[in-house]
């Protein structure tokens, strides 16, 4: 099944703050765009389908972010544990009464 849909231009902010609209023209299996027109009313798919896809970007920028926060984590755990290591008695200075 063919649906010719509007997706509103994504924004940083939110996705329907935009004017700008992009007109597609999707195919999806039958399944799915059963599904879709039985949990949408027919003149808001486009905005279900939105939702959806921003949805789905910011999972996906979340999950870029969190790993190259991991791998600079990573990277940097040696220079880390040094100055850790170098700043030891100065941070157990006044400790031994407890």
């Amino acid at each position: 099944m063919c649906i010719i849909l509007c997706i509103v231009k994504l924004m940083k902010g939110g996705y329907l703050m935009s004017t700008d609209i992009v007109r597609l023209n999707i195919t999806l299996p039958k399944e799915v765009a059963e599904s879709l027109n039985s949990m949408t009313e027919p003149r808001k798919r486009s905005h279900f389908i939105a939702k959806a896809i921003v949805e789905r970007i910011e999972r996906r920028q979340r999950e870029k972010l969190e790993k190259d926060l991991e791998e600079g984590y990573r990277a940097t755990r040696q220079e880390a544990l040094a100055v850790s290591k170098e700043f030891e008695t100065a941070d157990l200075e006044g400790w031994d009464e407890y």
